[in-house]
């Protein structure tokens, strides 16, 4: 694996360790305020936090010499940042909504199914997915189902939605691979924090009564949540997708459900039974399984210089 490669590895994973710690202080929130209003906040919050990230980390270099394009043109900025701000709204605003319908466990399992319609919609984008890229997203599509789900698998309403929430992350993924090269990565994720929180906001003014007081209470799993969920977290995603086939980069980010077991397990005592830790060990082979591929070496020959 190359260097570039690795780093890309480990920006994605350390994506998935946050999110999945996240489950937690989502589900404490939600004690305190409604989905619109815990959306709305988190997603104004991660958008401030990076604005000085912005400036910190200055002005990109203005033509890419390996693509041969100019890079960071505002349009381009407006236009990601806009359609990845949509797509991030719809995602958490239908597993939000969804969640309170359906069991944890099984939603994890739905949101995480975007492992595999993210290559299925690359086929329509002329993206092409090895053999043994497609067997990996079955064993990691295996891993989870042993992971989350217990008894008969059936559909009802809170799972058609986080279904909806699973094909929106993976529209999300697919625009966000189409900017990387284009785009600063923080301009981008900073950007799609407050087109989220805008259209999150007039969600919750209409169907909640948002208090200052049930917010300042909730105020720790709105900081992680806005912090480092969503300001951090979607950041190390955006950069680490640069250049990492977006295949590989759902399956690295599906780790976050194996995170989440792995928190229960640690912080709150949950023992684990046979079944997940199968679920954990197939899904961790899936992934090294992607990363040695011949689809991913020959990308990195392609794109070394």
């Amino acid at each position: 694996m190359s260097a570039k490669h690795s780093k890309n590895f480990i920006l994605l994973f350390l994506t998935a360790l946050i999110w999945g710690v996240a489950f937690v202080a989502q589900s404490v929130a939600m004690d305190y305020i409604g989905p619109y209003t815990f959306n709305a906040v988190r997603s104004l919050l991660g958008g401030i936090v990076l604005v000085p990230c912005v400036f910190l980390f200055g002005e990109r270099k203005k033509a890419d010499r390996t693509h041969g394009h100019t890079v960071d043109r505002p349009q381009d900025v407006l236009i990601g940042g806009v359609l990845c701000g949509f797509m991030l709204f719809l995602s958490t605003t239908l597993q939000q909504v969804g969640i309170q319908y359906t069991t944890v466990a099984k939603a994890g399992f739905i949101t995480a199914l975007y492992i595999i319609l993210v290559p299925i919609l690359g086929i329509f984008l002329k993206k092409q997915v090895s053999f043994q890229i497609w067997i990996s997203v079955a064993i990691a599509l295996t891993g989870l189902y042993l992971l989350c789900m217990q008894g008969s698998f059936s559909l009802g309403q809170g799972d058609l939605l986080v279904l909806l929430c699973s094909l929106c992350f993976a529209l999300h993924i697919l625009v966000i691979d189409h900017f990387t090269d284009r785009v600063s990565g923080v301009k981008l994720s900073c950007i799609q924090f407050f087109v989220s929180a805008l259209l999150s906001s007039v969600l919750m003014f209409l169907f909640e009564k948002p208090a200052l007081s049930e917010i300042l209470a909730a105020w720790l799993p709105i900081v992680y949540g806005g912090v480092f969920s969503s300001g951090i977290a979607y950041t190390l995603q955006i950069i680490g997708q640069k250049g990492t086939d977006p295949t590989i980069a759902s399956l690295i980010l599906s780790l976050e459900s194996v995170v989440s077991v792995l928190a229960g397990w640690i912080l709150l005592g949950q023992a684990l039974t046979p079944r997940e830790i199968a679920g954990c060990l197939l899904m961790f082979g899936a992934i090294i399984l992607a990363q040695v591929s011949p689809a991913l070496k020959k990308t990195s020959e392609t794109e070394s210089f």
